[in-house]
């Protein structure tokens, strides 16, 4: 790293930025998003729902704490601190000023490093205000880090043309057993799970069975008292088995809960629709209003979101983004099931929230 190489983003819509190299140095595309969280870059890089994405933080210093001790694992067998997930999720990283100097009593490494040995391209010294300015007018899009400042951006393909769930879900059940006896069993789907969403199921004594995207709940060899369906990454109306199996489950008349992508499938299951945000919500500091209570601050990661004009007589609308008006939760008007588009769950920031997972626990 003492030696500075050149690398270049290159946006699909002809706009290019030129910077430095850290990680690895080579090429990567995926969508380009940003996020305005001021910390959390080791949840941020590991957290499935950035699958397929390069990703610009809008706070100018990052890496000037290091990252704790990262050991990849695709088995999803352990939930390992600190990560939201085994392996390093996003295509690449862009940010103002990295941090070669990093200090923190947790650090293990650099940012750089991880990213290296991961084969993840980051790039620095662009300006991320003018970066973000262009997609918050001209909507987010795909893009290039490339070592080439001639590199060709006509082959880029949008990520979200395919269904990512299951580039990102465990492939066989993991059960994650509970030190209580007769424990609330709950059936995890997992469209891209966020390590910490496990963690304060456990924390809650519960048994999670970890199942992949596609598991018929209404075909379970597994006892369960409730179904959860995870956040994750992509288009939800790509989700086609996971939302024809969700809409049998909901015979099963068993409590449900989703986070996410998860409250965006949940909302196509019962029939509404959702729709692409122009640059989405990407920080740990929304505002979201509950209809007739309280304003919470959030933590989200989301490119899509249901149309409340489509939702049906059945189901009601819990949840409102106090800065567009978009929505972020749905309830059934008589069943226990509900959502939200934020995460209760944080990781990285405020937990505000997190009394869903115990209404959740209550129900089951």
């Amino acid at each position: 790293m003492t030696q500075k190489q050149k690398v270049y983003l290159k946006l699909e819509n002809g706009k290019s930025f030129a910077g430095y190299s850290f990680g690895k140095y080579g090429d990567s595309s995926g969508e380009v998003v940003f996020t305005t969280g001021m910390t959390g870059y080791p949840e941020s890089i590991t957290d499935p729902s950035y699958s397929g994405q390069i990703l610009a933080f809008t706070f100018p210093l990052i890496g000037n704490y290091g990252i704790p001790k990262f050991k990849r694992d695709d088995s999803a067998k352990t939930i390992q601190d600190a990560y939201e997930s085994g392996k390093i999720q996003v295509r690449g990283l862009i940010i103002s000023d990295y941090s070669f100097d990093y200090s923190h009593f947790d650090a293990a490494g650099s940012l750089h490093t991880l990213l290296l040995e991961n084969g993840i391209p980051g790039i620095y010294g662009v300006d991320t205000r003018e970066l973000t300015k262009t997609l918050r007018t001209a909507g987010v899009m795909v893009g290039k880090i490339s070592a080439n400042p001639e590199a060709n951006i006509s082959d880029l393909v949008d990520p979200n043309e395919e269904n990512m769930t299951g580039l990102v879900c465990v492939k066989e059940p993991v059960v994650y057993a509970s030190k209580k006896k007769n424990p609330k069993k709950i059936l995890l789907i997992d469209c891209g799970v966020k390590n910490n969403i496990i963690r304060n199921f456990i924390k809650r004594r519960a048994e999670v069975i970890r199942v992949p995207h596609n598991f018929d709940p209404t075909n379970s060899k597994y006892d369960f008292d409730g179904i959860f369906v995870s956040n994750g990454p992509g288009d939800p109306k790509l989700c086609i088995e996971t939302i024809e199996n969700l809409k049998k489950s909901f015979e099963l008349n068993k409590p449900i809960f989703g986070i996410c992508l998860g409250s965006q499938i949940l909302g196509l299951s019962s029939g509404a629709d959702t729709f692409k945000l122009k640059f989405g919500h990407r920080s740990q500091n929304q505002p979201c209003i509950e209809i007739g209570g309280h304003c919470y601050i959030t933590s989200q990661n989301h490119g899509y979101a249901v149309d409340t004009k489509t939702i049906s007589k059945d189901w009601s609308e819990w949840f409102v983004n106090n800065n567009d008006g978009t929505n972020e939760g749905v309830k059934h008007n008589t069943k226990p099931f509900f959502a939200v588009q934020f995460h209760p769950e944080s990781s990285p920031g405020p937990n505000d929230t997190s009394w869903l997972f115990d209404k959740f626990m209550d129900l089951l």
